[in-house]
């Protein structure tokens, strides 16, 4: 096992995510032999990562990539992405893959090569406890728990070293069958800062929840300190044991593919929080940030700067390049 670049010397990181990092072959038509396709780096963890650093956050990233030219090739876009690769361990095996078709209105069809990835080899063993505690915030979501056993011990294992846990439930039925999400989201909900479930999908299938005020409210008396309830197009409900608010989405500037969109939303609103920013306010970047990486292709294909996405939550016009 090696790692990559140096530990980060100049003090606690504001964030760090735990995760699988894939490669990603993106089409515009659905896939076939001998459609064109381009190659990125991605998965879930990645891009939680990547938007925390550009809204401003310090950011390092655990994960486990193969010991070859292919997972150098993903360490230097970690690094490319203003993301610390002094927690990314390397191993010999199989890089988990991901096929994406996104068509004209960014909807998208996924395929997925992943099953036994050196991602999901992810331990406690690799984490740097040192590091995990002295973070601002530590992010993960419920596909670092379904991959494998070893990684879902390594999340609930930060999950209680973190200052501040943050959960995305990110179910995925093909990974998880909704009794396995709904154990894990009410193990971690109780160590969580912040738990961000999507309505209605995870809301329903997980927490067995109507409207997303109803889930908000079962995790909080499940544990969590705040909830941030993600409602697609209409717009994120946010929750505190002291009160509740709405926060509406930010119409995009133009749609190209929406692979992502999540998950920048959990980053920026992870990063803006630690950096001292209300809960509210915070929200309406991290909304704002996800309107516009829609914008690009791919999950790390636009990622606004944190001038742009406090423009575009202003109603302001800008440049999306």
């Amino acid at each position: 096992m090696s790692t990559h670049g140096l530990r980060d010397e100049s003090g606690p990181l504001d964030v760090v995510v735990l995760g699988e990092v894939l490669l990603e072959v993106a089409t515009d038509a659905p896939v076939a032999h001998g459609v064109p396709a381009r190659l990125g780096v991605s998965g879930d963890a990645l891009n939680v990562a990547a938007a925390a650093s550009r809204a401003g956050a310090r950011v390092g990233l655990a994960a486990v990539l193969t010991d070859d030219e292919l997972g150098r090739a993903a360490a230097d876009r970690v690094a490319e992405l203003g993301v610390s690769t002094g927690m990314l361990r390397f191993r010999p095996g199989q890089q988990g893959v991901y096929l994406v078709h996104s068509d004209p209105e960014g909807e998208r069809a996924f395929s997925y090569a992943r099953a036994q990835s050196v991602g999901s080899t992810l331990s406690p063993e690799d984490l740097d406890e040192e590091a995990v505690g002295a973070a601002g915030a530590v992010v993960a979501g419920g596909i670092a728990c379904a991959v494998s056993d070893s990684a879902r011990r390594a999340v609930v294992a930060a999950a209680r070293l973190a200052r501040r846990f943050v959960f995305d439930p990110n179910h995925r039925p093909r990974l998880a069958s909704r009794e396995e999400g709904a154990a894990t989201l009410a193990e971690l909900a109780r160590h969580a800062f912040l738990v961000t479930p999507s309505h209605p999908g995870e809301t329903s299938a997980l927490l067995d929840s109507a409207t997303p005020a109803e889930a908000a409210r079962r995790l909080l008396d499940a544990g969590a300190r705040n909830v941030a309830v993600t409602c697609g197009s209409r717009g994120v409900h946010l929750a505190t044991p002291r009160e509740e608010s709405w926060i509406d989405a930010v119409p995009a500037p133009r749609v190209l593919d929406q692979t992502g969109a999540g998950d920048v939303f959990v980053g920026t609103l992870t990063a803006r929080l630690t950096l001292g920013d209300p809960l509210v306010e915070a929200a309406r970047l991290a909304a704002a940030a996800a309107s516009l990486s829609v914008g690009g292709r791919g999950g790390t294909g636009f990622l606004p700067t944190l001038e742009e996405t406090r423009a575009h939550a202003r109603g302001e016009k800008e440049a999306t390049r």
